[in-house]
């Protein structure tokens, strides 16, 4: 009779662990969210450069008592051209946007808001990432919804739809003005 190896059984188990963590990420509350760990916790400290023309926002700005949006965006992004028009609509609605143009060159970033409208409170440059590693930023498009003691409440990875509004970033705003 032969002998059977017990390292036959190495890719049976190899397949199950891959089956089990497959399952665990089908089962999750969102499976399309990314995880962040800044949520709960002091927005990161603001260091921008200037965007010229525009008016600059800081620590204190994130700590000034109301609910406000940080958007993170760059001209050469695309879904960040898409999602403009929803950031006009929530601006339009009094909803304060602090801007952080991220990697991107004055002149294209200028071009974008010239031609797209300019739905922030204030902005600024964060050209070489910097501000983008503290926060935890994964890519642009992305929104934080900080409460009025510049807590982030909510990390929102990817461009903001009509029904991202609705199901998040409302009831997101709505939790951080209950602070």
């Amino acid at each position: 009779m032969a002998k059977i190896s017990p390292l036959m059984a190495v890719p049976g188990v190899v397949f199950a662990g891959f089956v089990g963590l497959a399952l665990v990420g089908m089962f999750r509350e969102d499976p399309d969210s990314l995880p962040s760990a800044r949520e709960g916790q002091p927005a990161p400290p603001v260091v921008l450069e200037e965007f010229p023309g525009k008016e600059l926002f800081s620590d204190g700005t994130l700590r000034d008592g109301t609910v406000k949006l940080v958007n993170y965006w760059a001209s050469w992004c695309a879904p960040c051209r898409a999602e403009h028009p929803k950031l006009e609509a929530l601006s339009a609605e009094g909803i304060p946007i602090y801007g952080v143009n991220y990697k991107d060159q004055l002149g294209n970033a200028t071009a974008f808001l010239e031609e797209l409208g300019d739905p922030y409170t204030a902005i600024g440059r964060d050209e070489k990432g910097r501000m983008a590693i503290d926060w935890g930023l994964y890519g642009v498009p992305e929104t934080y919804v900080i409460d009025g003691n510049g807590t982030i409440i909510l990390r929102w990875a990817g461009p903001i739809t009509q029904p991202v509004i609705d199901k998040t970033l409302r009831p997101a705003m709505e939790r951080a003005a209950g602070n």
